[in-house]
This record gives C-alpha cells, structure tokens and sequence, in this order.
C-alpha cells in the first residue's frame, strides 16, 4: 500500500489544500492528512477542531486519514509506515522553504520521498493567513474555503473578536 502525508496546519483548511489533498488520493492508495501540533502558534483553531474541520471536508476523497502530530515529520512517517510527503507549490517563493524540509526530512528518513505538486491558477493566492485577514474584516471568503466550513471561520473569528475586548 502506498501512503502519503499531506502535512499543515490547515488553519482554516483552504480550497488549495483540498486540491493538493484530492489530486493526492489519486497517486496514493492511503493519504494521511496531518495537522501539525505547534504549542507556540497561535491559531484560530484548536487541532482538535482543524482535525474536524479537515473530516467534514474530505469526507468524500477516498482513502483519506487525518491526524495530527507533534514533532518530527519524518518521525510521523515512519509511525505511519508512509514513503511520501505530498506539499503544495504556490509559488517560486514557497520552493526555497519547502525544498529545505524534503532534504531535512530526506536526511532524517532515507525512505522519505518529497512530492511537489503544482497549485491550480485560481489558488495560487490562497492562504490560510488571507482567509484570517479576509474572514476578520468581513470579507466573503467563499472563493477560498469550502462552502461546509464558511459558518465556521466566521463563528470563531466573531468570537476571537468578543475574546479581545
């Protein structure tokens, strides 16, 4: 059985990961979809929440696991008995960082291989950061989440601004 991790912190999951995710499950027999456990971030999600957000959107792409994990990747993988880490490339920016983490994880798991998937035009902008910044003035972030978790973002972004006063 072939087994990818796609890791993240999916703070909110975007439509651009579920494109890297679904285009995964069609090179993968199992992908493990992994929140990153990272006390020291602060998000807007709990990785508890981000895990079920992360169900409720994948629910239908067959073969998906989601997880979470503290630590090493390369670590996770070997957990997992998984030979891929599949990561998303929105633009010449993100390959400096991400082909720094392949050789990382390459280096601490030789059996580790890093796929590179290109991101589709009409997600090239998305970012959870965007999606914050879009949700917490506002905005319609329907063009950059899927529609099941869109009351969601918007619950948790109203109740960080009532936490704040």
């Amino acid at each position: 059985m072939k087994i990818a991790i796609c890791p993240g912190s999916f703070d909110p999951v975007t439509l651009g990961h579920l494109d890297i995710i679904s285009r995964s499950c069609k090179l993968f027999d199992k992908v493990i979809v992994a929140v990153l456990v990272n006390p020291e971030k602060k998000t807007l999600f709990t990785v508890e929440e981000r895990m079920e957000l992360l169900r409720r959107c994948t629910k239908d792409l067959p073969g998906v696991e989601v997880g979470s994990f503290y630590g090493l990747l390369a670590d996770y993988a070997k957990e997992k008995h998984a030979t891929a880490v599949v990561r998303g490339l929105r633009a010449l920016s993100d390959f400096e960082y991400e082909f720094q983490m392949a050789l990382t994880n390459r280096q601490l798991n030789p059996n580790l291989e890093t796929i590179f998937l290109a991101t589709q035009a009409q997600n090239m902008f998305i970012s959870s950061s965007i999606v914050k910044q879009i949700a917490n003035f506002d905005g319609d972030v329907s063009g950059c989440v899927p529609n099941c978790i869109i009351k969601d973002i918007q619950k948790r972004v109203e109740e960080s601004r009532r936490e704040s006063l």
